[in-house]
C-alpha cells in the first residue's frame, strides 16, 4: 500500500513525510482492516510531524481522521462486518481496567494509545484499528464530510460540553480552524450567541457566514462578557485576555493537545470571580458517538479542502499558514 511516512521529525517546511510502499497489516483478533477513502489533516498531525509531542516512534504513519470500508475483521469481532463504513479516530485503545476507564473517563487512561502518534494512522491506503474503537459513519455524511468530524468535531464537541455553555448564552471561540468551524454550528444549533476572535480575514469571513454574532481580531476584546470560551489556537498568550473576557463564573476550555507557554496570571484581574480554566485531554468513545449522532441530526456541514495523499506535506504547510477555510482532507 502507499503511505506517507514520517522518518524524522522536522519543521513541516522541510517536507518531512515521504511516500513509501508499505505492507498491509493483518488485523489481530479484536481488530478490523480498513481500506481508507479519505483522512482528515489535523493540527495534532502538525505537532507530531514537527516533534512538538513527546516520544514519537518513527518511522510513523500520521493521521487520525480516517474514513473507509472494512475489508477484513478479526476472529473475535462481531459488532462490525466486512463492507461497513467506519471511522478511525485519535483514541486507538485503552487498558479498560483503570479507574479512569471504569469511571467513564477513558480519555485519561495512562495506558491509552493514539492513532497516528503511537500507532500507524490514516495517511495511507489501509489501516487497522480495534473494532471497539471504530465508529460507524452515519449515512448523512459523505466520506469527505465525515473525516473532520472524527477529531476536529469530537474535540470541539467535548470542549463545548466542558465550557459549561448553555442555550442562549454567549460563547467565545479563539482561533477559527477545522474544530471551531464545526463547534460554531453546534453552538448555533443550541441557540448560543457566538463571538469569534481570529487572525485570518478569510477565517473571520467564514465565521460570519456560519452565524457569529461578533467577529474580531485574535486579541480583540469582545463587546460583551462571555459565559464560556474555547481556545483552539495553540497560543498560550491568549489565555489572560480570554479570562478577562469571561463573565464571573465563566469557564475557559483549552482545546489543544499542545500550547505555547502561558504568561503569568493576575489573580484579581484574571481569575477572581470563580472563573475556571479546563484543559481538554483527548475524548471518550461516548463523545464520538454523541457528536456523530447530533451532527447528523443538525446536520453539520464541514467545509473541506481536498489534497491527494502524496501532497500531505503541502496540506500540513497550508494548515500551519492558515491558508484555507475549514478542514483539509487527504484523498486516496
Amino acid at each position: 500500500m502507499r503511505a506517507m511516512v514520517l522518518n524524522h521529525t522536522n519543521d513541516v517546511s522541510a517536507g518531512s513525510l515521504q511516500l513509501e510502499d508499505r505492507p498491509i497489516s493483518v488485523p489481530k483478533a479484536d481488530q478490523v482492516l480498513v481500506k481508507i477513502h479519505v483522512c482528515g489533516v489535523c493540527r495534532t498531525d502538525l505537532h507530531v510531524v514537527e516533534g512538538e509531542l513527546p516520544d514519537i516512534p518513527v518511522p510513523l504513519i500520521p493521521g487520525h481522521q480516517a474514513v473507509g470500508t472494512v475489508m477484513q475483521v478479526g476472529s473475535m469481532v462481531s459488532e462490525i462486518k466486512e463492507g461497513d463504513r467506519v471511522g478511525i479516530a485519535w483514541l486507538q485503545d485503552t487498558c479498560g481496567q483503570c479507574e479512569f476507564c471504569t469511571g467513564g473517563r477513558e480519555n485519561l487512561c495512562l495506558q491509552a494509545r493514539f492513532t497516528g502518534y503511537q500507532v500507524d494512522g490514516g495517511y495511507a491506503e489501509y489501516a487497522v484499528a480495534p473494532a471497539q474503537f471504530a465508529y460507524p459513519i452515519p449515512p448523512a455524511f459523505s466520506d469527505e464530510e465525515a473525516a473532520p468530524l472524527l477529531c476536529a468535531g469530537i474535540i470541539g464537541y467535548r470542549a463545548l460540553r466542558l465550557s459549561g455553555i448553555k442555550p442562549g448564552q454567549r460563547l467565545g471561540l479563539y482561533g477559527f480552524g477545522a474544530s471551531a468551524h464545526i463547534a460554531i454550528q453546534i453552538a448555533r444549533h443550541w441557540d448560543c450567541q457566538v463571538y469569534v476572535s481570529s487572525l485570518k480575514r478569510e477565517h473571520q469571513e467564514l465565521a460570519r457566514q456560519l452565524g457569529a454574532a461578533w467577529v474580531g481580531g485574535a486579541t480583540e476584546m469582545p463587546p460583551d462578557k462571555l459565559h464560556g470560551a474555547i481556545i483552539f489556537a495553540p497560543a498560550g498568550e491568549l489565555v489572560p485576555p480570554t479570562l478577562r473576557a469571561l463573565e464571573r463564573g465563566g469557564t475557559l476550555a483549552l482545546a489543544g493537545i499542545h500550547m505555547s507557554p502561558i504568561p503569568s496570571l493576575d489573580y484579581d484581574r484574571d481569575l477572581f470571580g470563580e472563573r475556571v480554566i479546563r484543559s481538554i485531554t483527548a475524548n471518550t468513545r461516548q463523545d464520538g458517538i454523541d457528536l456523530l449522532r447530533e451532527a447528523a441530526a443538525i446536520p453539520i456541514k464541514p467545509h473541506t479542502v481536498r489534497f491527494p495523499l502524496e501532497q500531505a506535506n503541502r496540506a500540513l504547510q497550508e494548515l500551519k499558514a492558515g491558508s484555507f477555510q475549514g478542514a483539509a482532507v487527504l484523498t486516496m
